[in-house]
Order: C-alpha cells, then structure tokens, then sequence
C-alpha cells in the first residue's frame, strides 16, 4: 500500500526553511531607542549652548563656565549614542543621518560663535567646518559602494577639537590662556592631514565602479 504524502497540518506554518537552512528572522529596529534619544538631546542642547555664549557674551565667567558645561555634556552625548547603538544593535537611518547633523550643528555653533567674539580667527572656522561638511559629502557619494569609517585620526581630530573649543569656552587663568590657541593648532593640523586620508578612501571606493 503506497504511503500517504505529507501535508502540513492548517495549525503549521510552512516557511520555506529547513533543518540545514533556518530562516533567518531579521528584527526591526525602532526609531525610538536610546541612541537616538540622545542624538535627538544633542540637537535640543545646541541652542542652548549658543544662548549661553550670547548671554556671556564670552565675559561673563559663570555663564562662560555654563556654555562650557553645556557643551561638554553634548559632546559626550555623541559618544554615548555611538556606543549604546554598536552595543544593543540600535542602529537606524534615522540615527546614521541625524547623527552627523548634530556633531556639525554643535562643534559649528562653538567655532563661529568664537569667532563672532574674536576669540577664533574667522579662516580657522572656515578651515575646519568646510572639512566637516566636505567629508559629510564624500561620506554620502560614495555610500552605495562602502562606508567610509572613522578612522583613528579622525577620532583623535573630534578629541582635540572638543578640547581646544572648551579651552577657549572655560574663563582660563591668564597664565593658560596661550595654550588654547596650541590645541586648536594641533586640531587643525590633524583636521587638514585626516581630510585628505577620507578623500583618499572615497577615492579607493568609487574607482572600482567607475567606467
């Protein structure tokens, strides 16, 4: 008697899977997630910090202690994010565009706001910012065919300028008032230096694919 070809019962589900081929389940990630939260927090602050330079008018102490605050916090923000999002599996688009924004909005703010009050020459500003948004660029042109990642130097770059800008923020003594304008020295230098290793890399990227 020939046996009875199997079935699958109305209660199973068939999924095209096997024993040695599991279907994958790909979970989604929601938009509402710590990471983002803080990136959104980052963005919230840089108004914020711009009002308290204003108020300080770069001579007020306490208020110049609290943009520098103010500041500090948001810059740690962008690490924080960057960290939860690689830990718990929390990256989005949203946060891979809002992301970037919020670092320029913020490290922006700081520098032509410096500048406003002469504390910054106005081409350093302009050096560093066309950088940014130059490799924000390249980063988004070549972004079917490879990612571009921060590179070692590129971090070293957001550290020194993290530093020089809450150097000139803080009402330093008179005596560490000329170490400020060292650091921001050395942040431009790795700012420029790292800017053409990007265009290098983006470069590598799109020769492949180009006719």
């Amino acid at each position: 008697m020939p046996e009875t070809p199997w079935r699958p019962e109305r209660s199973e589900t068939v999924t095209g899977a096997t024993e040695s081929t599991p279907a994958r389940v790909v979970a989604r990630v929601p938009v509402l997630n710590a990471a983002n939260a803080l990136t959104a927090l980052r963005l919230v602050l840089v108004p914020v910090f711009a009002a308290s330079v204003i108020v300080s008018g770069m001579t007020h102490a306490g208020w110049r202690m609290a943009a520098c605050l103010i500041f500090a916090v948001a810059s740690a923000t962008d690490l924080v994010d960057g960290w939860i999002a690689r830990r718990f599996g929390l990256v989005t688009s949203v946060g891979k565009v809002a992301d970037p924004i919020a670092d320029k909005a913020l490290t922006g703010a700081a520098l032509v706001l410096l500048s406003f009050y002469d504390r910054l020459p106005w081409w350093v500003t302009a050096l560093i910012l066309a950088r940014e948004l130059g490799i924000t660029g390249l980063r988004f042109w070549v972004i079917r065919h490879g990612v571009i990642a921060a590179s070692r130097g590129g971090k070293i770059k957001t550290a020194l300028q993290i530093l020089a800008i809450a150097w000139y923020l803080w009402p330093m003594p008179a005596a560490l008032v000329a170490v400020g304008p060292w650091i921001m020295g050395a942040a431009v230098l790795v700012t420029v230096a790292t800017g053409f290793d990007y265009i290098t890399q983006a470069l590598r990227l799109r020769r492949p694919h180009q006719p």
